[in-house]
């Protein structure tokens, strides 16, 4: 084996070697407090927590026998945030919504709470000249220059103060319906107020929308007449504006009652028309004329189609007709012919003049449209600058009329509202009403021992808990295999359970009990951390009574057992303690004899123990100790018998306030430290292994004795269900 291949105790090999049971579990990261801490806690602390519950618990019985008992009566009360309207006018105050419904009755539900309303029951049911709510030792307290009047204001004082402390009322979730308490400790007391409450807040209800009506109707009343007279004073401007303006308004006529409007402009649009069909007329009667203008009048459609000239036409033709027939027969001079040819002639000139007539008559109806025409547009002229003088001017009637109708408006709103708000003066909405009186209660509701006990066991778990972290934080001891590598920088080389002392005996004779598992991979640890060269331990503690002297006893007899010739030394000079553990006597001649030289080694070794087991026990024990400690011989003692046996082991004193154990701990291959869990603060075990490390001495590891697993916050068999696997135990 190189020398890179020993082991130099560092902590190395010993994490190597060490089944998974023998590890220290990692400290979980990032988590404060795990539930092992608080499991632990618990059992440490079992006996503080139980004893401050049961206090708890006795004092909440003894408060809860003592106490007066108290009465509570309930009557309820159904309120309608929307009312029951019967007429217009009762919803005086409107604007809850439904979101609001909630604030609704949470104001309710103060109101009932307040001091105004407690005075109001006060004053209905005189509890001021009672005893029964006041007691009967009240007047005791009175003030000798008080006089009745003052007595009795400050007795219904008194009185509603107690009524605001034994009221209460909640605001409900699923209902509109709101519970009215009270407490008291008479049961009729407690009935009677719980009724008068309700009583109360119905009628301050119903006070409050007669006042909430009567103030409306007040201030409407008020309010029409400031509106009347600014109406009237509204109209009055109005009318001297449009007579100082010449402005004359005609009502509406329009099938939709159109507004009214002015002399001027009703002119206007009638002008407009007339012109607007003029104009018409003329274009029609011009476009008549230009047609016909150069056309003959004998062409014309006019007296080709008139009756008069037809007939002369007619006539003309017969006329022609006879000339004919006699022109035949006759000359031109002849009588009958010159009077038919002076007859045609007439005819002729007749026809010529109707005709001319007919055209003359279509360019007169033109001339008669155009001359109407330029009227009109003379006319229309001149109103469209009246109307336009006079739209300025109505933009300022317009504003009066509009203010004048504003008010009209506000006017008839404030009389309807006035109408309807006094119709419905008298009448009760009915927003609340009864719905369950209060009985008289047959057994008190206070105090309750289930909470009363219920609440001390809540206190005292608080205070257990308290106290319990509190102890904690001022208690460094080791409990935990977690935390020993953390804080004392030792490598765990193994752990025992804690045994009693009683069991002991019974556990080490038993290779398969959970103590001897445990010191069996103990020592398979050891013997593969050190070698065969390196063959002289020391086992120290920090304290006496932690287990170093058996753990050195056991540990002694598994190596004999393992086929090692083992010499077991007891080096406590102060408490020796080997002999006793082995039941053997102690002898005369032991360790200081053979390192003074007294003695030899042969003689004061004690044989037959074990197989392959030799002890050498103190004898007399010296008076400087540490003399003997310090000296070469004991050098020279362990040079021997390092030679001479394969294991030597070292049962020395502990460590604080002695200086046995550091000056052995120079000399020994190797020192493992005993600790016993639960007992030894973590401050006291890393000064003790940094004397031992001071002093020069190679600390391999660390034992830790008598674990309790529930101490540490674990299960009972959470360390142990390994060893016993072989032992025929099952769990």
């Amino acid at each position: 084996m190189t020398p890179s291949d020993q082991p130099d105790g560092s902590g190395t090999w010993l994490e190597t070697y060490m089944p998974d049971n023998q590890l220290v579990p990692a400290a979980p990261t990032g988590q404060l407090i795990s539930l092992a801490t608080v499991r632990g806690i618990l059992f440490r602390q079992r006996w503080l927590i139980s004893g401050v519950l049961l206090a708890a618990i006795t004092i909440g019985l003894v408060i809860t026998l003592l106490a007066t008992p108290m009465y509570q009566a309930t009557a309820k009360v159904s309120v309608e945030p929307y009312g029951a309207f019967i007429l217009e006018g009762q919803d005086v105050e409107q604007g809850i919504a439904s979101n609001q419904v909630g604030d609704y009755l949470a104001t309710k539900v103060e109101l009932i709470r307040s001091r105004s309303l407690a005075e109001v029951v006060v004053a209905d049911r005189q509890l001021g000249e009672r005893y029964d709510l006041l007691g009967e030792d009240i007047d005791t307290r009175r003030s000798p220059d008080m006089s009745d009047e003052q007595w009795l204001e400050a007795k219904n004082a008194m009185a509603a103060t107690r009524l605001v402390g034994g009221v209460t009322a909640e605001v409900p979730d699923m209902s509109w319906v709101i519970p009215i308490s009270f407490n008291s400790d008479n049961p009729r007391l407690a009935a009677e107020m719980a009724n008068a409450y309700a009583d109360a807040f119905i009628s301050s209800d119903s006070r409050e929308s007669l006042e909430g009506n009567e103030y409306a109707i007040e201030y409407l009343r008020d309010q029409i007449e400031v509106v009347r007279g600014r109406l009237e004073e509204a109209e009055r401007e109005t009318n001297t504006y449009a007579r100082s303006s010449g402005i004359i308004v005609q009502p509406g006529t329009g099938e939709e009652g159109t507004g009214n409007t002015t002399l001027t402009s009703s002119n206007l649009a009638s002008i407009s028309g007339r012109f607007a069909d003029a104009r018409a007329a003329r274009i029609a009667a011009e476009q008549k004329w230009r047609a016909i203008q150069s056309i003959p009048a004998s062409q014309l459609p006019e007296v080709q189609n008139n009756s008069v000239l037809q007939n002369l036409v007619a006539n003309r033709t017969g006329k022609l007709t006879e000339l004919a027939e006699l022109r035949q027969r006759y000359s031109d001079e002849f009588p009958q012919i010159a009077n038919l040819l002076a007859q045609i002639e007439i005819l002729d000139t007749q026809i010529e003049r109707s005709s001319a007539d007919i055209k003359a008559t279509v360019r007169n109806e033109f001339i008669v449209a155009r001359n109407q025409e330029q009227a009109l547009q003379n006319e229309l002229n001149s109103l469209s600058n009246d109307s336009l003088a006079e739209q300025d001017e109505m933009v300022q009637l317009t504003v009066y009329e509009r203010q004048a109708e504003a008010l009209r408006q506000q006017l008839r709103s404030l009389l309807e509202r006035f109408n309807q708000i006094s119709s419905a003066a008298n009448v009760n909405s009915g927003t609340m009403t009864t719905i369950e009186n209060a009985l008289i209660p047959s057994v008190p509701y206070a105090p309750s021992l289930i909470q009363n006990l219920g609440f001390a066991l809540v206190l005292g778990i608080g205070l257990a808990a308290g106290l319990a972290v509190l102890r904690e934080m001022f208690d460094d001891r080791v409990r935990s295999l977690d935390e020993v590598e953390q804080k004392i920088d030792l490598p765990l080389i193994g752990h025992t359970p804690h045994v009693s002392e009683k069991d002991i005996d019974v556990e080490s004779s038993n290779n398969f009990t959970s103590l001897m598992e445990a010191y069996a991979s103990i020592k398979a640890a050891i013997e593969f951390s050190l070698p065969r060269s390196r063959n002289v331990l020391q086992l120290t503690s920090t304290h006496e009574s932690e287990g170093k002297s058996t753990t050195a006893v056991v540990l002694a007899e598994l190596f004999a057992r393992s086929g090692r010739k083992t010499l077991l030394i007891d080096a406590d000079l102060r408490r020796p303690s080997v002999a006793r553990l082995l039941e053997l006597e102690r002898p005369k001649t032991g360790l200081i004899e053979v390192i003074l030289g007294h003695a030899k080694l042969e003689d004061a070794i004690v044989k037959g123990v074990h197989e392959n087991l030799e002890v050498l026990p103190i004898g007399a024990i010296p008076p400087n100790p540490t003399e003997v400690l310090a000296s070469d011989e004991l050098a020279e003692f362990i040079a021997k018998v390092r030679e001479e046996y394969s294991l030597v082991i070292f049962d020395s004193c502990p460590v604080l306030g002695l200086a046995d154990a550091p000056l052995l701990a120079r000399l020994v291959d190797g020192t493992i430290f005993v600790l016993e869990a639960n007992k030894v603060p973590f401050a006291q075990a890393r000064n003790a292994v940094k004397r031992l490390r001071s002093s020069g001495g190679n600390v391999l590891g660390l034992i830790l004795t008598k674990y309790r697993a529930l101490e540490a916050g674990h299960s009972y068999g959470y360390q142990y269900s390994y060893y016993e696997y072989g032992s025929g135990v099952e769990r």
